[in-house]
């Protein structure tokens, strides 16, 4: 069971977006895709077949799990997160600060 999820709100540690806040789009191996964190502007081909045009086009890159924290919205800032076992065998994520299970 993954601790940091596709559609997670995270929020950044370190880096040149430190404090940035961000939806989890996409979870690879060991990093993440973040909306509007690790942003770069790309060259881009023109591509007639498919009907792109060439130039300039702004990116999100991956940014590494251990550089993002899972967002407590109870406490206002990043959290680490647990997996612990309920009574009727389901894996549930929780906020180590508080306790307060994430998914429902």
């Amino acid at each position: 069971m993954r601790k940091i999820r596709k559609g997670d709100e995270v929020i950044v540690l370190t880096g040149k977006d430190k404090g940035k806040r961000g939806t989890v789009l996409r979870v690879l191996e060991d990093s993440l895709v973040v909306e509007g964190v690790n942003r770069v502007r790309k060259a881009v081909r023109p591509n007639p077949m498919r009907g792109t045009q060439g130039g300039f086009q702004d990116k999100d890159m991956p940014i590494h799990v251990s550089n993002v924290a899972l967002f407590n919205p109870a406490a206002g800032k990043g959290d680490r997160v647990g997996i612990r076992t309920l009574e009727d065998g389901r894996k549930v994520r929780f906020f180590k600060s508080n306790g307060e299970v994430v998914d429902a």
